[in-house]
């Protein structure tokens, strides 16, 4: 078994190094514990807008990535562990193989853990820990997070979108009660303490420890750099979905846009309100078809118009901000009508 710490805690770089682990490890046995500073895991086939609380995780400088596998959103700070298990495929390779250690692991420390569902562990009916898989080819990636340390408040704040007009494609994360491993330890435990344990009931007596060479770390490098730090994976890569934005702006009037997003990228908007304008939203619409929904696409877009010949007294800081902003309305549940 290959055994390997990453020193990084850059989200980014530690799931291109999973993947590269998972895409050239073949004949190995993978074992590995590492942490992220501060961001949000988005499962794969998650609408990424539907599941952070945007404005929260910019002011705090919280990264967002999406990795390989499914499932829902999770917080990571530096109190928290990641494990991740690579392995061939196989009849007995299911989520309570992979649980297995951590629950064993605190049963050593006098912690009575159960898995609860398909794939989380849990203290006394609260979740501490959310696992995860990736299959291709023969082989299996499971990871997983231990919350030993974390910031709870933090992880509340940064999970939680307001309650946005927004219909989505995206697999929802199921919200529940959670815990930290340190609220039931006695005995001045820490999270170095807990990771010792755990990788010696993890690794067999002859493990190897995994040491990346030149072209590991620019087969990674390259990973992080095409991939896993871009906003079209990060972002752009949610599925299609539908928004709604309102707001009421001083000397322009209230303004109620209806947008149809694919990939990150606006594919329709309709406009409704009590404001003035000279030219239809249609043709900005036109303009702002394909573009990015974040503010410098924007931006970059309406750089050379005159939005007030759509929108009487409207700054074009402030269409944007309306724009990409969250909302904090409830679902629409007939929002597909209203959007073309």
């Amino acid at each position: 078994m290959l055994y390997y710490e990453p020193q990084s805690t850059n989200p980014h770089f530690n799931l291109a190094l999973e993947q590269h682990l998972f895409d050239t490890a073949y004949a190995r046995h993978v074992f590995m514990l590492w942490q992220n500073d501060n961001a949000i895991i988005i499962g794969k086939n998650q609408n990424t807008e539907a599941e952070i609380n945007r404005q929260f995780v910019e002011q705090k400088g919280i990264k967002v990535a999406r990795r390989l596998s499914g499932g829902g959103a999770v917080y990571h700070d530096m109190g928290n562990l990641n494990f991740t298990f690579i392995v061939p495929d196989g009849d007995d390779i299911n989520f309570q193989f992979f649980c297995r250690p951590v629950m064993q692991t605190l049963a050593q420390f006098g912690v009575t853990a159960e898995i609860r569902g398909r794939n989380d562990i849990t203290i006394k009916g609260k979740k501490f820990s959310g696992n995860a898989q990736y299959r291709k080819s023969g082989r299996v990636m499971h990871h997983g997070t231990i919350m030993f340390d974390s910031d709870l408040e933090t992880l509340q704040a940064a999970l939680s979108p307001p309650a946005a007009k927004l219909q989505s494609k995206g697999v929802a994360s199921v919200r529940s009660r959670v815990t930290n491993i340190s609220e039931h330890l006695e005995g001045g435990i820490t999270l170095a303490d807990f990771k010792s344990a755990l990788a010696k009931n993890v690794l067999p007596r002859d493990f190897e420890i995994y040491m990346p060479d030149d072209a590991d770390t620019a087969a990674i490098t390259q990973l992080h750099d095409e991939l896993y730090s871009t906003w079209q994976w990060n972002f752009g890569a949610s599925p299609r979905y539908a928004a709604q934005k309102k707001r009421r702006v001083e000397n322009c009037g209230t303004l109620e846009f209806y947008l149809d997003i694919n990939q990150g990228k606006i594919t329709g908007i309709e406009c409704y309100g009590d404001y003035f304008g000279d030219r239809p939203v249609s043709q900005l619409a036109s303009l702002l078809h394909g573009c990015q929904l974040r503010p410098e696409a924007i931006a970059a877009a309406i750089a050379h118009i005159d939005l007030g010949e759509y929108f009487y007294n409207l700054p074009k800081e402030i269409f944007i901000e309306i724009l990409c902003e969250q909302g904090d309305a409830n679902e629409l549940a007939d929002f597909n009508r209203n959007v073309k």
